[in-house]
């Protein structure tokens, strides 16, 4: 009609031959019949309206057809059981059986595109009459990157992000489990504590990125060694097995051997190979605990023993472990109140020159335990250094030693040992520092010894880090020198002062000559890089000639002085003040000792 106005008519012929006319005004009704239109077809997601009874699709908007692949005639001839996954076939029927085609976008489906991938989808429906037939009109909603994107972040949350294996919340979550299951049906299961050895020497020689492919691929072999056992990595080179399978322990064991046979092969990266092992520790449930801390510090103390008995060593679990654990933890416990004790003191070793005068000592720290007795650096040393009480121990070492030595003969020097954690984390050039102007020492009677180990990290970094402290005036020695990553490339850009021939070799000198060759290739490299070398371990009169017939410049040793409080090295260092012969600034020449 006129005015864009619709009128519906009806006419019904009578009984009597005559008719009744029936005019409705539907303009409102077409009005929004072209509002569902416009709205149904210019949508931007997929639309459909489907038959409730038969499934048919009986119409889809062009969204519809741009996101799932189909011409409109194509999808026209469809049902909806066509989008759906084959395994979701009956939900589908249940689902317009009991609510006649009412959804809500609560959960997803999974829905077929014509190039095959599956999407998830949120559907929402409501009922309507389309063409005189039970229908609804649906919207859906991919969510196909939004459930990527959680399935991703739950994988994240128990996963570990290098390696990819199970973290330490998946560990939990798994134990949880297969407790519950053994005490259900009476069984056991193992737990696995696995180290790899000498792996941070990978990281101190080519830094943390070489370091991280050699254990991705580490682990990527464990992990099908593990031939579908539970393996989790819970930090660092420290890596959780939870295995269940019979007969334990002997299963456990074959496990442990089964990884270790994993990295029989070298593992190779950018042209390096490197050689690894593992040590493992095992506790079995329940003869070595019934709960999760008792059981993970049961193969945690196996561990501790396997790693302290050599490399790749399987250790199970005894009570004797235990208390070893407990030992080590007290002694831990005591060593942090040690140095405010007054616990620890230091012992001095005389170096001497190839002519045969004393030029310093090397600071050596010991520990007077007052229940134990003289507890050794080989004991506490390790204990301090994984429990970062390295820190303040070299630093009360530092301090107490540039004391001692500022009261000595003015040429004598003091050397004193910097630990690996020392010399990465803090501020080792502002401590050294504030030692030199509390004591009075002057810095060029300062020696540093550090590892080669120590400094490989990153070359770059460390050599900035010396030469900070060379600012200071101090000098840097090269400690234990061929027994680490030795490397001709860091002694060029390392300001070194000197270099220590590690004492195993110089206690072979005489018995093999691959050490004389050793000793020899030390002494002509670090004359020519312009340094003098100094030996330890000097133990015998043939090892000093030796030494001194090779051109070594300066001597340590039992032969030349054991580490002594400086009471007996009195006369040397010239602590009298009084002393004509320290007047005179005459050098003390040093007795072999015995």
């Amino acid at each position: 009609m006129p005015g864009d106005r619709w009128i519906r008519i009806e006419e019904r012929r009578t009984a009597e031959g005559g008719s009744i006319g029936i005019r409705v005004d539907i303009t409102d009704l077409k009005r929004r019949e072209a509002s569902f239109r416009l709205l149904f077809e210019e949508n931007p997601l997929p639309m459909w309206v489907v038959d409730v009874n038969t499934l048919e699709l009986l119409a889809v908007n062009a969204a519809t057809c741009r996101h799932y692949g189909y011409s409109r005639e194509q999808m026209l001839s469809m049902t909806v059981e066509d989008l759906r996954v084959p395994e979701e076939t009956e939900r589908l029927h249940s689902e317009f059986r009991q609510n006649k085609g009412l959804q809500t976008a609560q959960d997803t489906r999974r829905h077929i595109t014509a190039d095959g991938r599956v999407i998830d989808v949120a559907i929402e429906a409501r009922p309507l009459r389309y063409n005189d037939r039970d229908a609804c009109v649906a919207v859906a909603f991919d969510m196909t990157d939004r459930k990527r994107a959680e399935q991703r972040i739950l994988h994240l949350a128990c996963h570990d992000a290098l390696t990819d294996l199970p973290n330490r919340a998946a560990v939990d979550d798994q134990f949880s489990r297969v407790l519950d299951d053994a005490r259900r049906r009476g069984g056991g299961f193992a737990v696995l504590c696995i180290d790899f050895d000498r792996f941070k020497q990978i990281n101190d020689l080519f830094g943390h990125s070489m370091g991280d492919k050699a254990l991705r691929e580490a682990s990527r072999r464990l992990d099908v060694a593990a031939q579908g056992v539970f393996l989790a990595r819970i930090g660092g080179d420290e890596f959780i097995a939870i295995t269940e399978k019979d007969p334990l322990p002997s299963s456990a064991e074959l496990l442990a051997n089964r990884l270790r046979g994993a990295l029989e092969r070298g593992i190779e990266i950018d042209g390096h190979c490197f050689d690894l092992d593992l040590s493992v520790g095992i506790s079995v449930y329940p003869r070595d605990g019934e709960d999760a801390r008792s059981l993970f510090a049961s193969a945690d103390a196996a561990l501790y023993r396997a790693k302290h008995e050599g490399r790749g060593a399987i250790r199970f679990f005894t009570p004797a472990m235990d208390q070893q654990l407990r030992d080590r933890n007290a002694l831990e416990r005591e060593l942090r109140s040690a140095v405010g004790n007054g616990e620890l003191f230091l012992e001095y070793q005389p170096q001497r020159h190839s002519n045969g005068e004393i030029i310093g000592f090397e600071a050596l720290v010991r520990w007077q335990h007052p229940r134990r007795g003289t507890v050794t650096p080989a004991e506490f040393i390790p204990i301090a250094e994984e429990s970062d009480l390295i820190g303040e121990i070299g630093e009360w070492v530092l301090r107490e030693a540039c004391r001692e030595a500022a009261s000595w003969n003015d040429e004598l020097q003091v050397a004193v040992n910097v630990s690996a954690i020392q010399f990465r984390r803090g501020d080792l050039q502002g401590v050294v520092r504030t030692v030199l102007h509390e004591s009075g020492l002057p810095p060029a009677r300062l020696e540093l010894e550090i590892t080669d180990g120590v400094l490989i990290e990153n070359v770059a970094r460390a050599a900035s880090m010396l030469n900070a402290l060379k600012i200071l005036g101090v000098r840097i020695a090269l400690d234990d020198f061929g027994t680490g990553y030795s490397s001709l490339s860091y002694l060029q850009s390392l300001p070194l002062d000197r270099i220590k021939i590690d004492q195993s070799f110089i206690a072979s000198l005489g018995r093999t000559d691959r050490s004389l060759a050793v000793v020899r290739a030390v002494i002509g490299l670090a004359h020519g890089l312009g340094l003098p070398v100094l030996a330890e371990g000097v133990e015998t009169n043939d090892q000093l000639r030796t030494l001194i017939r090779e051109g070594c410049d300066e001597m340590q040793g039992y032969l030349i002085g054991r580490p002594r409080s400086v009471e007996v090295y009195a006369d040397i260092v010239g602590r009298d003040r009084e002393d004509p012969d320290h007047a005179s600034g005459e050098r003390r020449r040093l007795s072999p000792a015995r």
